[in-house]
C-alpha cells in the first residue's frame, strides 16, 4: 500500500516513514508536487510552531494537495500537520490555514504548564472508521502548546483534555486529523496508521502492529 509523506520542511519524517512501514506501507517522502498531486494516500506531518510549513506548502505543493483530493486522495495531517488544515492559526501572528477543515487554532490556556507534552486519553466523540480498530483506554503522544478550537462537533471524532477540551482527532470526508504523533504512541499509534491505510486503499487489510 502506497503512501506519500509530504515534506513540508518540519517533521519527524523519518519516524513517521518507519511506523508507516511498521504496518506495511510503501513510503515515499516528497515535496515534490507532480508526486503529491498523483499520490491516492498521503501524510503530512510536523512539529513546531504552525507558520513554517504553512508557507512551505504554498504555490505548487499546495495546488498539487488540492489536486489529490479533488481526485480522491485521503489526507492525514499529524501534530502540526494536523493544524494548518483548519482556517488559521494564531501562533506568531494570524496565518491563514489550508481551510481543508473548519475552525482556529489557538493558545492552550496559560495556567496549565506548556507545552503539553506526553500520554494523554482521548474521548470519542464521533463513532468513526477510523477510530473503530483503537484499543480500548488507548493512551497517545502529545507535544503542542496549540491545538484547534471553535471547531463544529460534526467535524471533531475525538477530543482530549489540557486545560480546555480540544479536538484530538478530527475530520471531513477524507481528511483525517491528530493533534497526537501517531508515530510514538506505541501500539496504538500504529494501530490508527494502519487503519488510515485501509480506509485510504479501500479496506484492503494493513499489516497489523
Amino acid at each position: 500500500m502506497k503512501v506519500t509523506v509530504i515534506d513540508a520542511g518540519v517533521g519527524n519524517l523519518g519516524n513517521v516513514a518507519r511506523a508507516l512501514s511498521a504496518v506495511g506501507a510503501e513510503v515515499a517522502v516528497t515535496r515534490e508536487a507532480e508526486a503529491i498531486a498523483a499520490s491516492r494516500c498521503l501524510v503530512l506531518p510536523g512539529v513546531g510552531a504552525f507558520r513554517p510549513p504553512r508557507e512551505a506548502l504554498r504555490g505548487e505543493p499546495e495546488a498539487a494537495l488540492r489536486e489529490a483530493l479533488a481526485a480522491g486522495a485521503w489526507l492525514l495531517g499529524i501534530c502540526v500537520g494536523f493544524q494548518i488544515l483548519f482556517e488559521e492559526g494564531e501562533e506568531h501572528g494570524v496565518t491563514d490555514g489550508l481551510g481543508l477543515l473548519p475552525g482556529r487554532v489557538t493558545r492552550l490556556p496559560e495556567e496549565v504548564i506548556l507545552p503539553h507534552m506526553g500520554w494523554n486519553r482521548l474521548a470519542t466523540r464521533t463513532e468513526h472508521p477510523l477510530l473503530a480498530t483503537l484499543p480500548a483506554q488507548a493512551w497517545f503522544y502529545f507535544v503542542h502548546s496549540y491545538a484547534p478550537h471553535e471547531v463544529p462537533a460534526t467535524s471533531v471524532l475525538a477530543e482530549a483534555t489540557h486545560g480546555r477540551t480540544f479536538p484530538a482527532v478530527a475530520g471531513r470526508g477524507r481528511v483525517l486529523g491528530t493533534q497526537f504523533h501517531p508515530e510514538k504512541s506505541d501500539r496504538a499509534g500504529l494501530a490508527l496508521l494502519a487503519r488510515f491505510l485501509e480506509l485510504a486503499h479501500g479496506d484492503r487489510p494493513a499489516a497489523r502492529p
